[in-house]
């Protein structure tokens, strides 16, 4: 599939009525697990080009690129609103945090293995363990929080739960997430695509978990989404910065509107249900003008050849979700105790007494007792005897293996 060759309407026929921005939400109940990731992916997806187009404008001197900025991003608005209400109102705030972080899980799983730039997949398996890790400590907290609610069901037994690199670890200080950017006229568009997609999906899950902090029904509960927002405040660090920040605004509005297109058809492609099948068409349809006007702009203004930015246009393999089972438990047996150490990862066990990490680990977290992310497991025990978890084996780490009690030191100390 080549998007500049789809046959597009006007960009002004593309409009949304408000009456049409309003659709009709899937049923939680019979909805598949990877449908309700791909509504996040894509809503994400949305939320991302919307703020990037923003920030283009703001940056942007030519009355032309900001008219057509104004209209394209207007459109991205009515795809974003049209989207993140397919969620149900009867879908709670943990219901809809599973969803995220099984997307986070599969998404870069996914990602990770199909894609051949060392960067990114060390540092997709990197991030891959600490939204695995995510994953087990809200679904405790949906066991404390008694919302009679399965996890594993609500996964639909896809996405195994169990610790991660525990959360604890994940506490890094700040430079040590930044690393080392692609070279975007050297790398091929599946990486580029690679790092734009994960950027705007971890970018989505830090802002949910920033609002939804606030509303959470208890203490503990807002402890917990401040911490892992947190995390993800470090995941986005660590992905953007994988991007070259070498590319004019119009190379990256062309590169965003072939990743939206690129997104929505892959969705399209593997949706089962219709209603929403036809939305990623619908919007497909749309992210072909405006990838089209993107590229009418970049070539006028930068005298520039589009190929150099997409190719010749043809998408590469398409993205499809599913489980990673195997694959998430490799990583974790392989890499659980690396850290970020600057501009690439260490085993915690090679790292200096002294390093920034533990001085960092020392002031922020403490001694991990009092921490909402080793309570909640604590609070889980205590009440059922046990921590909840849905693995299929024994975990592959021995150090994670007691249900019993929740590890606060390991991957964290040298002890």
């Amino acid at each position: 599939m080549n998007p500049l060759k789809v046959e597009t309407k006007e960009l002004n026929e593309y409009n949304i009525s408000l009456e049409r921005m309003y659709p009709k939400a899937y049923d939680k109940k019979k909805t598949s697990p990877y449908t309700k990731t791909r509504v996040i992916l894509m809503n994400g997806t949305e939320y991302e080009s919307v703020w990037f187009l923003h920030q283009f404008a703001r940056h942007c001197n030519n009355d032309e690129i900001k008219r057509y900025l104004a209209l394209v991003r207007a459109q991205e608005q009515m795809q974003q609103k049209r989207i993140a209400c397919l969620k149900p109102i009867n879908e709670s705030i943990l219901e809809t945090t599973l969803a995220y972080e099984q997307l986070a899980i599969d998404l870069t799983a996914t990602l990770a293995q199909n894609d051949k730039d060392k960067e990114n997949i060390e540092s997709l398996n990197f991030a891959l363990l600490e939204d695995f890790d995510h994953l087990y400590r809200f679904s405790n907290l949906m066991i404390l929080d008694k919302e009679k609610l399965d996890p594993e069901m609500l996964v639909g037994g896809f996405t195994e739960i169990m610790p991660g690199r525990p959360t604890l670890a994940h506490h890094r200080y700040p430079a040590d997430n930044i690393k080392k950017a692609m070279n975007a006229k050297k790398s091929n568009l599946y990486s580029k695509l690679v790092a734009g997609i994960i950027t705007a999906a971890e970018q989505q899950t830090m802002n949910y978990y920033m609002n939804i902090s606030q509303w959470y029904k208890n203490d503990l509960g807002r402890k917990l989404y401040a911490e892992i927002g947190m995390v993800e405040e470090e995941h986005v660090s660590q992905y953007e910065s994988l991007k070259d920040p070498n590319c004019t605004f119009l190379e990256q509005w062309v590169l965003h509107e072939y990743t939206e297109a690129y997104l929505y058809y892959s969705a399209y492609s593997e949706e089962k249900d219709e209603y929403i099948k036809n939305i990623w068409y619908e919007h497909f349809e749309m992210e072909c003008e405006h990838l089209k006007i993107a590229c009418m702009l970049f070539e006028k203004y930068e005298k520039g050849n589009v190929e150099e930015v997409i190719g010749d246009g043809e998408f590469p393999k398409l993205l499809t979700l599913g489980t990673n089972k195997d694959y998430i438990r490799d990583v974790l047996e392989r890499t659980v105790l690396l850290t970020g150490d600057r501009q690439g990862y260490i085993d915690i066990m090679k790292l200096q007494d002294n390093a920034d990490f533990f001085l960092y680990q020392e002031e922020f977290v403490g001694s991990g007792e009092n921490i909402a992310s080793h309570i909640v497991i604590d609070e889980v025990i205590k009440q059922m005897g046990q921590d909840y978890r849905f693995q299929e084996k024994e975990h592959p780490v021995k150090e994670l293996k007691s249900r019993k009690k929740d590890n606060i030191v390991f991957a964290r100390s040298k002890n």
